[in-house]
């Protein structure tokens, strides 16, 4: 039993007849686990997990298991309501690049629906103000051909929830002035 790989390991360090870490197993036990057979005449309780432990797995591996398809089942909502929110982006950005390159720029206001009707959008063309202009510089600006336009680009879409959520994208191009 000395010459054997497994006996050896079991017994570095340890005093003349003591086996470190292997108390409880008798001289045959530990041949037996040495040549890999089993050992004749170990009691139930030491031959595998009882039915208790085999159950109290089972009920941590269902707790741990529900937890992970409740977070992918929160992912995957999460996935789809920045689908819907980077769709209704790419409509708000088309819509209003479609606007603002229409010549000449105007006052006015258009409406319509992308993706089968689940996003409604609205354009409107303004005069553009500055906040706290100067009114002699307002005055100035009368006389010039050209003015500027804010283009705003409105768009509505079913959030996550089922209530409706807006996006809204503005921009301010230089135009001529309307002929009236």
């Amino acid at each position: 039993m000395t010459g054997s790989p497994a006996a050896s390991r079991l017994q570095t360090d340890a005093p003349p007849g003591e086996v470190r870490g292997c108390t409880r197993l008798g001289p045959l036990r530990l041949a037996a686990a040495a040549s890999g057979e089993r050992a004749p005449n170990v009691p139930s309780r030491m031959r595998g997990f009882s039915m208790l432990e085999v159950l109290v797995a089972f009920v941590i591996l269902a707790l741990v298991g529900t937890a992970l398809f409740r977070l992918f089942s929160g992912a995957l909502t999460n996935v789809a309501a920045a689908a819907d929110y980077s769709r209704a982006v790419l409509v708000a950005e088309s819509v209003l690049a479609e606007a603002a390159g229409t010549q000449p720029l105007r006052e006015t206001a258009q409406a319509g629906t992308a993706d089968d009707g689940r996003i409604a959008w609205t354009t409107r063309v303004t005069p553009y103000t500055a906040p706290q202009v100067n009114p002699d510089l307002e005055r100035a600006s009368e006389s010039m051909p050209t003015r500027l336009w804010r283009i705003l680009a409105e768009v509505t879409f079913a959030g996550p929830n089922g209530l409706p959520r807006t996006f809204s994208l503005a921009t301010v191009r230089l135009g001529a002035k309307e002929r009236r």
